[in-house]
């Protein structure tokens, strides 16, 4: 490989300050990095998925982003040649607008309030290679990867505030040769000052932290340039997912519920809350890809800049009213409008939407959020970036799973929020279960749309409303008899009534998604066992690590160890003895 080769011959000059037989090299798609075996940079196998994900949605970007500029250019001669035409016909100029610094897309000249969507990249001379900042870089390997990987792009800024990591993300570049040295530097800096010290700078931020993102979350909003994008992961999922809702409402200002569908409320809770921070500075989030995957998730958003597409956040927003007796759930939303002739007024948000007692099963309800209710998806670019995979599936080492998750993706309903479980419904009302092709077909038969979901196997989207649900649930347990409960149960109090509606259970020719009938992949087993995050950088590893780590893995890095002079070997183990009792 070339980056090897050119750092093999630099070394035959100048040896390197350090002993390769320290480092172990790790090759993922074209970089490779050396991994210090102490484990003093946090590196983790299993982000595979994110990267190459990422990989994919900024090549999207980048082809998305010069066909914007390209129609844009194209609108700006057409309205140039109009003033021009004008000017000649009525012997006067108003060339403001032709000056102006940045003009929306859709107006020539804004007086008032700025338009829904402002201009979508730079609006004047060439397109630019987008600039990317990777916030916490780490070893490097992310930011390596998108300057040899992805075509068209530009500098690439990796930062971190740990000396170890930039000293480890320096010997990396420098490894990976000279395309590597001339796109990616590697500085030394708090992400959050340094994002706030270089407003609309980037025209990528990625920010993948060990934990919550909601600390970078208001300084990474400032420093994308208008049209943007912003890519954030939280690995947080015991927080978010409702373990600790007091800790989620700390971090991302909404309280989560703990349903089926907490991984989708967990991508909706991270969304709202980047749009609030985008808020603060009259910008707003346009999400393409929202992602549950592994242990983590992750949302792609574009950031634009509009005082009066600002005001629309409240309809993009709602509160969650969570049944605890059965899967009923109900959503409120935070704002409306009112439209009388061309004005628009934004009200509060009618309700309440549910009574005091479910109406389904007579129990209480829990409420949550407030979530992003808008998609999470834009179906355009998931079919792009879909398309873009599999034409380069040589080039994405997660090519497997990655091309699962984004056709799973891309027969979602969009403008569903949350999902129901099959196997919760049935559990509420102590049935068997019917199959999830009789099930959707009663739902088809009915008149409303279904479909399954990227973040569970067994999750069903649908926007046929509670009550339609349960009738289709009390006309299957009528051919399908349960045995009596206790009348107070959940389950007894809705099987007390009479279905309104009588359910068709005849097989529907839209049961089965497109790819469910070409027998495509959509849910892959991990790869491996043991498969999630690893330890943080510096972490020294003993026999405790072996839930996170592995049997194997946990002894050979220990077994390494004893294999070293004996002085290092007694104070080692003086340090490990007590951790590896306990």
């Amino acid at each position: 490989m070339g980056g090897v080769e050119e750092t093999k011959t630099g070394e035959e000059a100048t040896p390197p300050p350090f002993d390769l037989s320290d480092y172990t090299i790790i090759k993922e798609g074209e970089a490779e990095i050396l991994m210090h075996k102490k484990n003093e940079v946090f590196y983790n196998k299993a982000q595979v998925n994110n990267r190459d994900m990422s990989i994919a949605v900024l090549r999207t970007f980048i082809s998305k982003r010069k066909e914007e500029h390209e129609a844009f250019s194209s609108k700006r001669k057409n309205k140039k040649s109009e003033v021009s035409e004008n000017h000649a016909s009525n012997g006067s100029s108003n060339g403001e607008c032709e000056t102006s610094k940045e003009i929306p897309e859709g107006e020539p000249c804004s007086n008032g309030d700025e338009p829904e969507k402002p201009l979508e990249g730079k609006g004047r001379g060439e397109l630019k290679p987008p600039r990317v900042l990777e916030a916490l870089s780490a070893s490097g390997l992310r930011a390596l990867r998108y300057a040899r990987e992805v075509e068209g792009i530009g500098q690439v800024v990796a930062l971190d505030n740990d000396k170890a990591s930039v000293e480890a993300c320096r010997r990396n570049i420098k490894f990976n040769g000279s395309v590597a040295s001339a796109k990616v530097e590697s500085n030394l800096a708090d992400a959050r000052v340094y994002m706030l010290t270089h407003p609309k700078e980037f025209d990528v931020v990625d920010l993948d932290p060990y934990g919550s993102p909601s600390v970078f979350l208001d300084s990474a909003v400032q420093s994308i340039a208008d049209g943007g994008l912003l890519m954030c992961t939280a690995t947080d999922m015991a927080v978010l997912c409702g373990s600790h809702g007091e800790v989620c409402y700390s971090k991302y200002g909404s309280y989560p519920l703990r349903g089926k569908y907490c991984h989708e409320m967990a991508l909706r809770i991270v969304l709202a809350c980047v749009e609030s921070h985008a808020n603060r500075y009259k910008r707003y989030i346009v999400p393409v890809l929202s992602v549950q995957m592994d242990f983590y998730v992750r949302v792609f958003v574009r950031v634009y800049t509009s005082a009066s597409a600002m005001k629309n956040t409240p309809l993009k927003l709602s509160y969650v009213y969570q049944c605890v007796g059965c899967d009923s759930f109900h959503l409120q939303p935070i704002g409306r409008t009112v439209s009388k002739n061309t004005s628009v007024r934004y009200l509060p948000g009618f309700g309440p939407v549910v009574p005091q007692e479910c109406t389904d099963c007579g129990k209480k309800y829990n409420m949550g959020g407030p979530i992003w209710s808008d998609p999470i998806h834009d179906q355009d670019w998931v079919a792009s970036i879909l398309a873009d995979v599999k034409a380069m599936k040589n080039r994405y080492p997660a090519f497997s799973r990655i091309s699962a998750v984004l056709t799973t993706i891309s027969e979602e309903l969009p403008d569903v929020p949350l999902f129901l479980s099959l196997h919760n419904l049935c559990g509420t009302l102590k049935c068997t279960s019917p199959s999830a092709v009789i099930f959707r077909s009663a739902v088809i038969n009915a008149g409303y749309h279904i479909s399954g979901t990227h973040v569970n196997p067994l999750g069903l989207k649908s926007d046929a409303p509670m009550d339609v649900i349960w009738d289709i649930m009390r006309c299957w347990v009528k051919n399908h008899p349960v045995k009596e409960q206790s009348p107070d149960q959940s389950g007894s109090v809705i099987l007390a009534r009479e279905p309104v509606l009588q359910a068709n259970f005849a097989r529907a020719v839209a049961s089965l998604s497109k790819a469910q009938t070409k027998k495509v992949a959509r849910f892959l087993p991990n790869p491996e066992r043991h498969w999630g995050p690893k330890l943080r950088a510096g972490r020294t590893i003993t026999s405790k690590h072996v839930s996170l780590l592995g049997a194997d893995a946990v002894n050979g890095i220990l077994n390494n160890n004893e294999q070293e002079p004996e002085e290092p070997q007694v104070k080692r183990q003086k340090t490990e003895d007590p951790t590896s009792t306990s």
